[in-house]
């Protein structure tokens, strides 16, 4: 699986990206037909604390699936959006399973 970080507005650090795809990578576990991920990072111009937000986009054989979630910061949201991709994608194993039996 190919996992790409896009940074637009600012540059993420290595230890923040290579976070990144190690979490990302865990998403092979539940379901073993991800064909790539993208994730974007971006600030949200605001005074609160809670202004990171982390989009992920898990492209799959015939489907596309995207989960954003906001956070205090980028590891925090990237764990949200990872679990949340989690329940996603063995909705997605099971409702293919029920097809073929």
């Amino acid at each position: 699986m190919k996992v790409t970080v896009e940074a637009p507005k600012f540059d993420a650090d290595v230890k923040l990206t290579n976070f990144i795809k190690k979490k990302v990578g865990k998403l092979e576990h539940f379901y073993d037909k991800i064909i790539h991920t993208d994730v974007y990072l971006k600030l949200e111009p605001n005074e609160r604390p809670n202004n990171k937000i982390v989009e992920l986009l898990v492209s799959v054989p015939g489907d596309e699936f995207i989960v954003k979630k906001m956070a205090k910061s980028f590891e925090e949201a990237t764990d949200v959006c990872v679990q949340s991709m989690e329940r996603i994608l063995l909705k997605r194993k099971e409702k293919i399973r029920s097809r073929v039996m």
